[in-house]
């Protein structure tokens, strides 16, 4: 299922739209990118993980129009120095996808578009799935399901589904700019919503490579969440 680990080679330019644009419904309202962890805002660790990766040229951060001047502040005090530009984001995903992918800087090659509430990725997610987009066009980090699956008709237990045909995506999700450009505009235009961004250029015909994820790279939800993330932090700490 996953692609072979990267490759070095000479990389196009790339920029990292970090997706910063939610509501936080599920946390009671409370803006769960500026929550502390580790001693640092959310958002903050999901900043740093893109400014320390060498695969990263730029970034570009979306967010709410109330979020823009306390997001540009926090990655100035944190020492974000490929942040570009810090933009308003749309009503859907989509809008705001579309939005960083526009405010990304002239030449830019490829897009590594990564919710802001992943704070935990690690270089190695972000490096390997760059090097498959440089070669591929679209790649993305899956880790394999640890659960049994079952298929549900009517209430019931219909069907297993096999497990080593599944896998959960999580982002980066690394696209040619072109490519993804084409199929949000696309998916705009027809009034279509998709899960992620992988889902939409599939729906143009173009394949995305799987590449290696980790089950740290976890997406801040729910107030349990920051529990976990900590955890994986103090078992990193020296």
């Amino acid at each position: 299922m996953l692609g072979k680990r990267n490759k070095k080679r000479t990389l196009p330019s790339v920029c990292a739209v970090i997706v910063a644009a939610g509501s936080s419904r599920r946390m009671g309202g409370e803006n769960k990118l500026l929550l502390p962890l580790a001693g640092a805002p959310v958002l903050a660790h999901t900043l740093s993980a893109f400014e320390k990766c060498a695969a990263i040229r730029d970034i570009v951060l979306v967010c709410r129009e109330q979020d823009i001047l306390p997001y540009t502040e926090l990655a100035r005090s944190f020492g974000i120095a490929k942040l570009r530009t810090v933009t308003r984001g749309g009503d859907s995903r989509t809008a705001s996808v579309l939005a960083g992918i526009t405010a990304a800087p002239e030449g830019t090659v490829l897009v590594a578009v990564h919710d802001g509430a992943r704070p935990l990725v690690s270089e190695a997610v972000i490096t390997e799935a760059v090097y498959a987009a440089a070669e591929y066009g679209a790649a993305a980090p899956v880790v394999p399901v640890k659960d049994s699956i079952k298929r549900i008709e009517d209430g019931n237990i219909a069907a297993d589904v096999p497990r080593d045909t599944l896998a959960a995506v999580q982002t980066p999700q690394v696209f040619d700019r072109t490519v993804l450009t084409r199929a949000l505009q696309t998916a705009a235009r027809e009034n279509r919503s998709f899960t992620d961004d992988c889902a939409a250029v599939e729906a143009m015909g173009q394949a995305v490579r799987a590449t290696h994820g980790s089950y740290e790279n976890i997406k801040i939800t729910t107030p349990e969440d920051i529990l976990v993330a900590e955890a994986f932090l103090q078992k990193e700490e020296p």
